[in-house]
């Protein structure tokens, strides 16, 4: 029982550790915030502008555009109905949704690129030092290779 006891205690232990680690906090908020943000723009496509677009299209309602097959295997029920007015509706809002991310994603991109440059630049400067602490270890090594070789003969 106590063997138990230990391995749960184990297992909350790792699930704590990962839980509070900093990229789960990140994810969590980045989901809250989509599905806001995937709100919004689902309101702005249906109450902003699919409406007018309707209009232009001459009066059309989106979200009335239907289908209606009947069914031909049970004849007793309500025919079939496909609402593509709301399929349109979604596109309309994922076009949305993709364009925003794509310009979010280009924002941090042109952020992180002076920071990218100057770590690539630190990089280099160490690896100059590197090389240079390289050729002087070289040649200490060859002056007492040198000496061990002068004082043998």
């Amino acid at each position: 029982m106590s063997r138990c006891c230990q391995c749960c205690r184990n297992l909350c232990k790792e699930f704590k550790a990962f839980a509070l680690r900093g990229d789960l906090l990140d994810l969590a908020i980045g989901i809250v915030i989509g599905t806001a943000f995937v709100n919004v723009v689902q309101s702005l496509v249906d109450d902003i502008i699919t409406p007018p677009l309707g209009l232009i299209l001459g009066g059309v309602d989106f979200v009335n555009l239907t289908i209606k097959m009947a069914n031909f295997v049970y004849k007793d029920q309500p025919p079939v109905v496909i609402r593509y007015g709301k399929f349109i509706q979604t596109i309309i809002s994922l076009i949305i949704v993709l364009f925003a991310i794509f310009f979010v994603i280009k924002g941090i991109n042109r952020l992180n690129k002076p920071s990218l440059k100057k770590q690539q630049s630190i990089e280099s400067n160490t690896e100059k030092v590197v090389t240079e602490e390289i050729k002087v270890l070289r040649e200490i090594r060859d002056l007492l290779s040198r000496q061990t070789i002068h004082q043998i003969s």
